[in-house]
Order: structure tokens, then sequence, then C-alpha cells
């Protein structure tokens, strides 16, 4: 099952990213005292006991951005939300609840996810007299942290396990009954007309699961026998503005759609260059780490024009970062290469779910590390200790390195190219973590690490010599 997401949020100033910080075990969130430093989502990967959570920190609510940057902190407080499925909600027992708290937990009300209610800066056990006052919220009970003197770490971290989805027995869990195609792109790109391809009806929609919003609509169909559910949304319009409600909405859902999906399916119109929509569509299933497939829909209307290769070397040059994901050529107005496509999407799904061993893992990295050796950053070599895939859909490996900081976006590349190219997922996204990890030594290896006492009668040359093979061990 995929990693669990913990979201913490609350108004501005009550820690959240020096908790962050704490569970994290290192400093990567600013903390500093003026309001809205936090402004995008940090997320980093933490365990409980022995199972892997990703904690995200999140921007205060309510803030009034200096640089009118106000609807893109509460967007991606809002994103930060839809994904978790545990929130702490931070206070400060401090100052004790505030108007703006009553409308954290107003919005908090109509989610209906566990919330932890935590209180910051117990930083000596008297203050924790004063959580009282967080009663009336009716969030059940508080629990007492000092972020910035390390108290009720461990308290916090039991609590967050309580609330966690349990974890599913593969042999007891149900099969999924349908694959989820997200179907995203800009308007007039041949969406509508792939839906009713798929569904051998001129209808857009074939049915309508409860629950579904306005602005996503889920299609349920049978297709040679399997069930697929097609994710359809409204067309993506080209932007003058960032500020339009139009543009903005449109976008809100496809980004909604790209979350919800198995597979990703970005069509792309044949007739028209690539835009600035596509590109940011094709960043946030990147983001989201999403299995996806260029769609070039239209493609009989440059027959004999361009050849498949050339439009796909187009492709790779305009989207360096997603250079593995497949590109389909189809026409949905005769349904030409329609089955390959989803066929092509359900292999995506399954590579999606593939596990590899912590050996094979390990024997792969390791001849990487020696066919490509790092660069040295500030004097220091990196290493990676050892790897270990922690989940499926995506694809989760963690690195133990002698230090994350050490291994630079390109080797980052390099490493997960290697990956797809040694093992069963050569076309989808793999998620990397690095951690850094304090590196063990042999009992031979201490031994080495001592100085050696050098007897004063041997000559000075050999002496020098001793002292430096000494220090290459070492």
């Amino acid at each position: 099952m995929p990693v669990p997401h913990v979201a913490i949020v609350g108004r501005p100033n009550v820690g959240k990213s020096s908790l962050f910080n704490l569970l994290a075990g290192r400093r990567i969130s600013i903390v500093d005292p003026t309001p809205g430093v936090t402004r995008d989502r940090i997320t980093a990967p933490i365990t409980i006991g022995e199972r892997y959570v990703e904690i995200t920190d999140t921007g205060g609510m309510g803030i009034e951005d200096i640089d009118n940057l106000t609807e893109d902190v509460e967007r991606q407080i809002t994103l930060a939300i839809e994904r978790a499925d545990v929130i702490v909600f931070l206070v400060d027992v401090r100052t004790g609840p505030v108007p703006l708290d009553d409308e954290v937990v107003r919005r908090l009300r109509s989610i209906k996810k566990p919330v932890l209610l935590v209180a910051n800066k117990c930083d000596f056990p008297g203050l924790e007299d004063h959580v009282g006052e967080f009663y009336k919220f009716g969030l059940g009970e508080v629990t007492c942290v000092s972020a910035k003197n390390n108290r009720g770490k461990d308290e916090l971290l039991a609590e967050i396990a309580k609330r966690l989805p349990p974890i599913e027995n593969d042999s007891a869990a149900p099969a999924e009954d349908a694959i989820k195609l997200a179907i995203v792109g800009k308007r007039n790109t041949g969406k509508s007309t792939f839906i009713n391809c798929l569904a051998q009806e001129e209808r857009t929609i074939v049915s309508e699961i409860e629950g579904t919003t306005r602005d996503s609509v889920d299609v349920r169909f049978e297709k040679d026998g399997k069930t697929i559910l097609a994710i359809d949304t409204a067309g993506v319009r080209n932007r003058g503005s960032l500020r339009t409600d139009v543009e903005f909405y449109s976008l809100a859902r496809a980004e909604r759609s790209i979350r919800r999906a198995d597979v990703v399916l970005h069509f792309l119109d044949s007739i028209k260059n690539i835009s600035m929509v596509d590109k940011q569509l094709a960043g946030y299933i990147l983001e989201n780490y999403k299995p996806a497939i260029f769609v070039v829909n239209k493609w009989d209307l440059l027959k004999g024009q361009i050849v498949t290769s050339e439009y796909g070397d187009y492709l790779r040059k305009t989207f360096p970062s997603l250079d593995f994901v497949p590109i389909a050529f189809i026409t949905a107005k005769d349904g030409k290469n329609v089955q390959t496509l989803l066929d092509l999407a359900q292999n995506l799904h399954k590579q999606a779910g593939t596990r590899i061993t912590t050996g094979d893992l390990n024997r792969v990295l390791q001849q990487a590390m020696l066919d490509q050796s790092p660069a040295l950053r500030s004097n220091r070599l990196p290493r990676i200790y050892y790897a270990t895939q922690v989940s499926t859909y995506p694809p989760t490996v963690v690195l133990f390195t002698n230090g994350p900081e050490l291994f630079d976006k390109t080797y980052q590349r390099y490493l997960l190219k290697t990956l797809r190219d040694h093992f069963r997922f050569p076309d989808i996204a793999i998620k990397l973590y690095l951690r850094a990890k304090a590196p063990q030594f042999t009992e031979d290896e201490k031994s080495a690490s001592k100085p050696k006492r050098i007897s004063r009668s041997r000559s000075r040359k050999k002496t020098e010599k001793e002292v430096g093979d000494l220090w290459d061990d070492v």
C-alpha cells in the first residue's frame, strides 16, 4: 500500500516548521518568527516503528502574504489536507485559543479524516496545565509537545501511529475492480471523443458514481471483460493571467483528477505546439509520481507529413524530465490504437506495483556507483550504505547515505535511470528518498583507525611510507 501522509496544519507562528524539523530529525524547513515564511508544502520521510510515513509542513492558515501569494499558499495547504491520511492540528499553549484557531477548526470539521490536536511550546511541565482551554474545539485529547526542547516527540508519534490507516493483508484484500484513468489536457484535444470511443456510445457519461463532484465525473464501463474507470475533466484553457477564475478552476479540476488516478493520460493535439498549460500539467504529473502516457491525438491529420519518431523527439526535448514516459499515437474519432493505449495503461499500473528484493536493489546501485562515481562535494565523497524499497504505487526507494546533500539532482536522475533500466518499471516514476546514516565500522576498521607506534630505529624514509599507508587505511 502507499506510504501514509501526515499533514501539519495550523495558524501562523504556532511552530509547525519546528515540529516538522523535530519529527524529520534534521533542519529542513526554515524556522523564523516572521509570519508567512513557509509557503510551499515541504515533505520528508520518517519511520514510526517499522512503518514509513511522509510528513508535510504547510504554511500558516489565514496568513496574508506580503507578495500577494495568499491564494497560492492556501491552495498548497488544501492539497496537503486532501492528500493526508492523518492531520496534526497544531496550537500554541502560550497564547491559548485565538479566533484564527477557530477558523482552522471550522475548516477541519468538514474533513472526514483523523485530526490530532497538538499543543506546542509546552517547554516545561507547568504549561501543560493550560491545555484545558483547547478542549472546547471538540477534537478529543490534547497531546503536549515542545518542538524547541524536544519534549513529547515519542508520545506524538505514538498518537499518530494509532490514527494511521491499517496495513492491508494482501491475501485478504479484495482485488481492485477497476483501473482509474485520468484524462487531462487542453481544450479541443479530443478527450470527450475518446470517452465516447471507450463507452462505444455517443455520450460522455456512462454512469456517475455517488459522491462525484461537478468538476470531475467518473465514467465506468466494461472493455474486453475488464472494468475501467475514466475520470473525465473539463479542458484546461490557455491562460493569459494566472488570476482568472475560469483558468484556475479548470487547472484545479485536472490536478484533482491526476491525484486520484492510477494512470494519467495526458492528451496532446498533434497539429498544435506544446503550450505552457501542457508543461504545467506534465510538471504536476511528475510531482505526484503518477504513471503517465503522452497521448498524441488526431494523428490522422499529420499522415504523410511527419513520422512518429520525429514527433517523439520533439516531445522528449520539450519534457526532458519525463523522458521515460511512453508516447501513444491515436485517432480517437476512428478508435485507432485505442485498445493498444488501454493495454499500455494497464501495463504501467502493473509496473507501479512492482517490488524488488533488497539484495538485487543494492547490487545494482553498488555497480552504478562503480560505473559512474559521484563528484566530490565539500571535499566529501558521496556514499550509499544500503537501499531498500519501502512501498509501491509508486515504487518508493530509500537510500541511506553519508549525507543527502552530497547527491545533486543530476546524479539522482542517473540512479533513477539505472533502476528503470535494470528492473521491471522502465516507464514510470520512482520516488527516491535520501537519508543520512552514520557509517558502521567493523572491528578491523576500528583497529586500523587507531594510531600505531612506529619504532625510532627505522629509517626516516620507511617511517614516512608507513605513516602514509596508515593514513590511507584511515
